[in-house]
């Protein structure tokens, strides 16, 4: 008897995500607009007026619209891989301290509202996804199917973990 193996939903996503992302042109702006999108869309939700929660003192600016989105999100991701859960936390953190930064440059200086940047490099990077998709002749995955718009990054990321040995 064959032993019949079922293959993991983290699995089946990567395999349906790969077949419109083969080409390396498309590859390469991936690695370079999906970060940034995730980046954006996170900062673009952030701006959104939070109501002010009194209890929160000093750390009030820090809850806000864009922690329901990192919840779900995350809780999303731990439900089909918990090490790339772990790993999308920690980039979410990241995008979360540069997003924080660009409201204290522009508190402190010249620089355009946090949520302007935000909307240019969304804008930038959505064109620079279709140019990739017209490169490659196939729709992106998302079209078919939303949660493709949550499977890109965790795709790229499952790469870096297979470079250094991390199982997912």
């Amino acid at each position: 008897m064959s032993k019949k193996t079922s293959i993991r939903p983290i699995d089946a996503y990567f395999d349906k995500y790969e077949e419109s992302h083969k080409n390396p042109s498309n590859k390469l702006i991936h690695w370079i607009c999906v970060p940034v999108i995730v980046f954006s869309i996170l900062g673009l939700i952030w701006a959104i007026p939070f109501p002010h929660l009194a209890f929160l003192g000093k750390y009030n600016g820090f809850i806000n619209w864009a922690s329901f989105v990192i919840t779900f999100s995350i809780y999303f991701y731990y439900r089909l891989s918990p090490t790339l859960s772990y790993g999308m936390l920690l980039v979410i953190f990241g995008f979360s301290a540069l997003i924080v930064a660009l409201e204290k440059l522009h508190t402190n200086s010249n620089w355009p509202l946090m949520w302007q940047i935000c909307l240019g490099l969304f804008i930038v990077s959505w064109i620079g996804q279709f140019a990739g998709h017209k490169i490659e002749g196939k729709k992106p995955s998302f079209l078919d199917d939303i949660k493709f718009l949550l499977i890109g990054p965790v795709w790229l990321l499952h790469f870096i973990y297979k470079k250094i040995g991390i199982p997912y």
